[in-house]
């Protein structure tokens, strides 16, 4: 168990932030969010070339966004929160969804973690307050749910297809 010097809320191990306080209980490399530009087409694809390019040669999963028809390629960890950044914001998502609509469409700032596991892929609600659905059913938060290639993910009103490569 990790003791949270501010609050003294026993958490456990691995925990980064207390549950109670917020406080960052863990050291924690420096990890940027990923940021992608509404525009960027010539970076990540369009709907039109799905097929051509699924985004990166070393990317395991891709999120295809059905409303703009981005690709967002997903490589150099096991692990992202997806959410939506707004200021002030003592945590953020290592994916702001903020340039497609995120805030309009209901995704909360932290609304749901992708990782890859045991050779599978899992998506956990953490607790938004507008719900993730997998294929049209809402997961419940804090549960691990499989996810399979062309699945249809929605954040809150954010459609989205799962690209497992």
């Amino acid at each position: 168990m990790i003791v949270c010097q501010n609050c003294k809320s026993q958490e456990p191990d691995g925990t980064i932030f207390c549950s109670e306080c917020g406080t960052q209980l863990m050291e924690i490399n420096s990890v940027q969010t990923q940021k992608f530009a509404e525009n960027a087409d010539d970076l990540h694809g369009t709907a039109s070339n799905v097929n051509l390019r699924i985004a990166s040669e070393n990317s395991w999963i891709s999120l295809h966004l059905l409303d703009s028809g981005k690709i967002l390629p997903f490589s150099d960890r096991k692990e992202f929160t997806l959410g939506r950044l707004s200021d002030n914001q003592p945590i953020e998502p290592d994916v702001d969804l903020s340039p497609f609509k995120a805030f309009d469409n209901g995704v909360s700032r932290l609304h749901a973690v992708i990782r890859y596991k045991d050779g599978n892929v899992v998506m956990v609600d953490v607790g938004s307050s507008n719900g993730t659905y997998i294929n049209g059913i809402r997961i419940l938060p804090n549960i691990e749910h499989p996810l399979r290639h062309g699945d249809i993910v929605a954040l809150g009103k954010l459609k989205m297809q799962i690209i497992l490569s």
